[in-house]
């Protein structure tokens, strides 16, 4: 059983790397939801797992580099500040601590094993899991670099949207599938895609409810699965050119992303939930007080706020009439968020990131590498890792990328990068409180390189109007400027 999963996988890969069609982007967003699943055998690797999407993210890279100019491509952006030169002087910092720190500083700093026990500290050593998250960083960098490429022209960002709703839709089916585990013996059929070396959390509950994992790793994975797809889809939906998808699929889907993510019981997701409608509510203000390129962000708002306060309104009538409807609703909240502090897991977590911090401080900030700790928080994680000089380069890093801008005449590229910014923060937060390593993931690297790609392409538009303007014309001589 084992065997067909990989050889659907492996298939789909190489027609994707063959295809001139946009394969590898919908399996991209497709294999999202398969976390538990090991694309090639741990025991083949030494213990190391790879999933899905990380390959296919380093497939689509292979890609680009079957093109022309490639390596020229990559080059430039690591060496232009326009361009990706942050992000790759963040990563080569991530390289050289990773190769020497964890020998300089072998038996002199505590950690919190990536792999292994995670209740105590223990020393700094070299370990597999230093070549294995390396290489998991070194994918999702290239991932930006060719995403930015990729995605350069408005077709292919219109697949990229497509792709997403792919991505809900396969995080749904595999959230219900495990979901109905609880009625109909489906664990035969869902096995053979958790194969992955490390544990996982499969049959857990909480207040006799069954914590939904989807074929992620445990419940909280399944979360934050659920909220990146939420999130991107939400406020990216408005980009989409098939009005039948933007306006009656995405909304379909967004809600069953809302109604998995809540039976993923992750205190984390919670967060995320909350989060991510504070942004709607910001997001709705903003459009419609937007008054250039107004009619493109208010497409749709009127629908969505009264849609939204109808929802509301019968909340609140149900409320009303049988107040005991919300108990189980708020017992859960307190029992997964409120009471989140005197858990025994809020406890360890906050331990992996004081150990991870005073990793960074005994190093006098120049990290312990890349997967020589575990920490909870995504900000101490690329401190201690890559040091406070590698934090320094993807903070800047951040900043370039979230002021970059479309071509003044693009307004759906607009949008995209408007709704990225909308997006980013509920997600970003996540990582906050439960991101244990440097690596940002494939779904963030995807909104990386669509924010440079459609800043790039509106340079590029904007270069070649300057030399229209300055072509040659009647009663002009060449080199002229216009008046």
């Amino acid at each position: 059983m084992v065997f067909l999963p990989l050889a659907l996988f492996w298939g789909f890969a190489i027609w994707g790397l063959v295809s001139r069609k946009p394969v590898l982007l919908y399996l991209f967003f497709g294999s999202m939801p398969f976390g538990a699943f090991a694309v090639v055998p741990p025991e083949a690797l030494g213990g190391l797992t790879f999933t899905p999407t990380p390959i296919v993210a380093l497939l689509i890279t292979a890609r680009m580099f079957m093109g022309q100019r490639a390596l020229a491509y990559v080059i430039t952006s690591a060496i232009e500040e326009r361009r990706l030169m942050w992000l790759f002087a963040f990563w080569l910092v991530a390289v050289l601590t990773t190769f020497t720190m964890p020998r300089i500083f072998a038996g002199t700093v505590g950690v919190i094993p990536v792999r292994g026990l995670l209740s105590q500290a223990a020393p700094l050593m070299p370990s597999t899991q230093n070549i294995s998250q390396l290489t998991y960083l070194t994918i999702s960098v290239l991932a930006v670099v060719a995403f930015s490429r990729l995605l350069q022209g408005a077709e292919m960002r219109q697949h990229a949207l497509r792709a997403l709703c792919l991505g809900a839709t396969m995080t749904l089916v595999t959230g219900a599938l495990d979901y109905a585990t609880q009625f109909v013996p489906l664990e035969p059929v869902l096995a053979p895609f958790r194969t992955a070396s490390y544990a996982l959390l499969t049959d857990v509950e909480v207040l006799g409810a069954k914590r939904v994992v989807g074929l992620m790793p445990e419940a909280s994975s399944y979360g934050s699965v659920c909220i990146a797809m939420l999130t991107a889809l939400w406020f990216l939906r408005r980009a989409i050119r098939d009005e039948r998808l933007r306006n009656r699929r995405a909304p379909l889907l967004c809600g069953g992303l809302v109604l998995f993510g809540w039976f993923s019981t992750s205190s984390a997701t919670y967060v995320g939930l909350a989060l991510f409608i504070c942004m709607v509510v910001m997001e709705w203000a903003w459009r419609a007080g937007a008054l250039k390129r107004g009619a493109y962000r208010r497409r749709g708002l009127a629908a969505e706020f009264w849609l939204a306060f109808a929802g509301f309104g019968a909340l609140t009538a149900v409320v009303a009439f049988h107040p005991a409807v919300l108990d189980p609703l708020v017992a859960m909240i307190d029992r997964m968020v409120l009471q989140k502090t005197s858990s025994s897991s809020f406890e360890e977590r906050g331990m992996w990131t004081a150990v991870s911090w005073q990793a960074a401080l005994d190093t006098w900030g120049l990290g312990v590498g890349v997967g020589s700790t575990r920490a909870s928080n995504f900000a101490v994680a690329v401190a201690s890792n890559t040091g406070f000089a590698g934090a320094f380069f993807y903070a800047v890093f951040l900043l370039r990328t979230f002021t970059r801008r479309a071509h003044p005449q693009d307004a759906e590229g607009a949008a995209m990068i408007s709704g990225i910014r909308w997006a980013y923060p509920p997600g970003f937060v996540l990582v906050l409180l439960v991101g244990t390593t440097p690596d940002p993931g494939p779904m963030v690297a995807f909104q990386y390189g669509l924010i440079t790609a459609v800043a790039l392409a509106g340079e590029r538009r904007a270069a070649r109007e300057r030399v229209a303007r300055a072509a040659p014309g009647p009663g002009r001589p060449a080199g002229a400027l216009p008046a």
